[in-house]
Order: C-alpha cells, then sequence, then structure tokens
C-alpha cells in the first residue's frame, strides 16, 4: 500500500546516526514536504523467489561478532593497527570460505586504510555489491555498530562457497573501513573510494545492498521509534523486525529484498523515503546513490531501537543471534533470485 504525508510544520527528532550524533537528540522545525512509501504490502501475491533450505551456523556467527569486539583499542579511525588485524581476520575468513580476497587501500592524511573484498560468480558479468563496515565509531566495541554487519556479510559469503548456486551475474562481497566519523560523508569512506573505483572504471552495477546493524531486536512494548512520529500509525512499535530502507530511484530493490526476506523466520517491514528523511541515508549504501547505482540497507533501525548505539555498552550478549540466522537466509535468497 501506498500512503503520501504532507506535514507542516514538523518538528523532528533523535539520536544522531553518525555526523549529527554530538547532537544526541537534534530537534529543528522545518516545513517540509514529506513524500516516502509504506510497503507493508507492496509484493506481489505471484513472486516467486528460490529458497532452497540453508543452515546458517549461529556459533559462527557469534565468533565472528565475538572477535571484532574483542580487539583493543577498538577498531576507529585512529587506531589503524587494530583496523588492520580486524581486516586481515575478514581476508583470511574470506580465504577459509575459499576465496581469493584483495584488500583495496588507500590513505587518509598519513594514515593507510583498506577495504577488504571477495567476489563469487563470472569474473566479466555485471555486479551486485553486499558490503557492511568494519570500523567503530570512538572507544566501543561496536556489537551491533557493525559487527553484526560483517558476521552477516561472512555468513551470507560461506553459503555461496558451501551451495554454489549457478549465477550470470556476479557478487560482490566488501567489508569497509572508515563509515564512521570524522569520515562519514566525505570521500574518505571506504565506500566511498569502492563506489566511486567502479564507477570510474565503467562496471556495469546491478545495485548495492549495506547491512548495518542487523543484531538488535525487541519485543518490548514501544522500543521502537522512527524519524517522524506519525510513522507509528503505520510501523511496528515494537523493534523486533529487520527493516529495508531505499530511495525512491531503488523501489524495486527494496520490494525485491523485502520479498526475500520475508521468506525467512521473521518479521520484515521496508521504507522508501527521500534521503533527508533521518536516517534514510546513514550508512555505505549512500556512496552508491551518490554514483546513481540503486543501492538498500538492511537494518535494525540502529538508535530508533536500540540503547546501546555508539556506546560502551554496544557489546555481544545484547544481540539476537537466531533473528540473524535468519536475515542471512533471507538475503541469500534475495542474491540468488537478482
Amino acid at each position: 500500500m501506498e500512503f503520501t504525508f504532507i506535514i507542516y510544520p514538523a518538528v523532528t527528532g533523535g539520536q544522531c546516526f553518525n555526523e549529527i550524533n554530538v547532537a544526541k537528540g537534534f530537534k529543528h522545525s522545518i516545513w517540509l514536504l514529506v513524500a516516502f512509501s509504506l510497503t507493508g504490502s507492496c509484493m506481489s501475491a505471484n513472486t516467486a523467489y528460490e529458497n532452497p533450505a540453508v543452515v546458517v551456523d549461529k556459533a559462527a556467527l557469534f565468533a565472528v561478532v565475538e572477535a571484532l569486539t574483542r580487539i583493543y583499542p577498538p577498531r576507529n579511525y585512529r587506531h589503524t593497527a587494530s583496523l588492520d588485524k580486524m581486516a586481515d581476520y575478514i581476508e583470511a575468513r574470506f580465504s577459509d570460505y575459499g576465496y581469493r580476497p584483495t584488500a583495496q587501500k588507500f590513505a587518509v592524511g598519513r594514515r593507510a586504510y583498506k577495504n577488504i573484498l571477495a567476489s563469487y560468480g563470472p569474473a566479466d558479468a555485471p555486479r551486485f555489491i553486499l558490503g557492511a563496515h568494519y570500523d567503530v565509531c570512538e572507544e566501543q566495541p561496536g556489537a551491533d555498530d557493525n559487527a553484526s554487519g560483517i558476521a552477516g556479510l561472512l555468513a551470507v559469503a560461506g553459503l555461496f562457497q558451501k551451495h554454489t548456486p549457478p549465477l550470470d551475474y556476479r557478487i560482490d562481497f566488501a567489508a569497509y573501513t572508515l563509515e564512521e566519523p570524522p569520515a562519514f560523508r566525505s570521500e574518505s569512506m571506504g565506500s566511498y573510494v569502492h563506489a566511486r573505483s567502479l564507477h570510474d572504471a565503467g562496471v556495469n552495477i546491478l545495485g548495492m545492498a549495506c547491512l548495518e546493524m542487523i543484531g538488535y531486536y525487541t519485543d518490548a512494548p514501544k522500543s521502537q521509534e522512527y524519524p517522524l512520529s506519525l510513522m507509528k500509525l503505520f510501523y511496528p512499535t515494537r523493534g523486533n523486525f529487520i527493516g529495508v530502507v531505499g530511495n525512491f530511484s531503488s523501489h524495486k530493490l527494496v520490494g525485491h529484498f523485502k520479498g526475500a526476506l520475508e521468506l525467512a523466520a521473521i518479521d520484515v517491514e521496508s521504507l522508501r523515503a527521500p534521503a533527508f528523511l533521518p536516517g534514510v541515508d546513514f550508512s555505505d549504501h549512500l556512496n552508491f546513490w551518490k554514483f546513481k547505482y540503486p543501492a538498500v540497507m538492511i537494518t535494525d533501525t540502529a538508535f530508533y531501537r536500540n540503547p546501546n548505539y555508539h556506546e560502551a555498552s554496544d557489546v555481544i550478549n545484547t544481540l539476537d543471534f537466531a533473528k540473524m540466522q535468519e536475515v542471512v537466509k533471507g538475503l541469500y535468497w534475495a542474491l540468488i533470485n537478482l
């Protein structure tokens, strides 16, 4: 179903996702027209997906999150040695699955950073990107933000090597650095470096999906917030679902991922909205939008639900690995049905 909301003068608020985190509850009054799609029933009943039975190893998901959250000093932009340890760990996991990962190296000032990339499918075929960032904001462990995303990325990559589905397109798995401040929204983001390199090389990109916090769920009443309070009339007020978020240009991709995720044992909600709605572009997918590629964010909605966002309390025992298993299954089914 489709809804268009016209809001006069609106007051929006909420914790900042990234670069506006300093406000931690920014408020401003604006006159705006917000037109967005609430897509709870947008998929056709005739849409068919291949959804072969797959087993996702919960212990492996836990092990990845544990490895990333145990590193000290925390893996932020200042601690390049910690980031390098995590990059090496991710590269080793790709190798364990049978990939030949590569490091995309770049410099910001005098510091060196790298994305870790691996691919499945025909080398010269059109590509789809599945990405997640492995850095954290400041001095915190980052279990949900974003060790959970990296765990999901590696788990999906493992399923491809285990089941070897035949594809006529290529899947690139990308572990990004420098998503968090102060790099956020700048050309220093690892995902910007990657997206620009693809654009400059003229690579045929089918789209991109970003895994941004996929591990925190709660059935507590009134545990789910939204950038606009009006959205509570149409979306759940309990934070027990996975979200698929995109802009209007990515509407088909939003519907595709929502439909595949609905085959898993987890509730799914989707949102198509302009990027100025707070939270819609708050991760690595924004850099693919900059180069006119369709892209979506798969998310547990971050600070709109998780009280541990960008806090020292973002630790492993706050995550729901059973629900993460279901997210991974849905992502795999989405990717083999492109």
